[in-house]
């Protein structure tokens, strides 16, 4: 009995949506051991050079996130709201959880540099579980240091109190 060894870069499935790789694909497994010849440059094999991009990570271009705690008001709210980036746009997403057992109004706001506003309302069921909003993705202007994102959380209708506002750019305090 023999035992091959792969080095890792060999030993993989391909990449993501090609169809030699699949399972079904062939008749094959899905991890399909190559001929001498794909050794020297297959054009299906990833290469592993290094790249020189630094936006690059192996699977495309990398986002960029800036967020702010997370935070908790008494009424069961949890938010955290974060600026991401990725190539040149720039959006704004909260991570939130409403555990007040009632649907609550909510508002995300991205602020640009130049003072240009973009807003979302954002659905906010009743539901224990984990949920995200975002604003439209935009083209970056000027220094990703000018953004801000902020999430407004209030009862259900036109006069109900704020429950819990979120910060890209808010400092961690001990409370909520």
């Amino acid at each position: 009995m023999g035992v091959v060894a792969l080095p890792l870069a060999v030993a993989s499935a391909g990449q993501v949506g090609d169809a030699a790789g699949s399972p079904g694909a062939g008749g094959g497994a899905g991890v399909h051991a190559p001929s001498s010849s794909s050794l020297l440059g297959d054009a299906k094999m990833p290469s592993v050079a290094p790249t020189r991009s630094p936006l690059l990570l192996g699977l495309g271009v990398a986002t960029a996130a800036r967020c702010g705690p997370e935070l908790s008001s008494p009424e069961g709210v949890e938010a955290q709201t974060c600026v991401l980036t990725q190539g040149e746009d720039t959006w704004a997403r909260t991570y939130y959880r409403n555990t007040s057992g009632e649907a609550v109004d909510s508002v995300l706001s991205l602020m640009e540099p130049a003072g240009r506003t973009v807003q979302t309302h954002c659905a906010t069921d009743a539901a224990d579980e984990p949920a995200t909003c975002e604003t439209p993705r935009e083209r970056t202007r000027g220094s990703l240091d000018g953004y801000t994102a902020v999430a407004e959380f209030a009862a259900h209708g036109a006069d109900g109190p704020l429950l819990l506002r979120s910060g890209s750019n808010s400092e961690a305090t001990n409370g909520s």
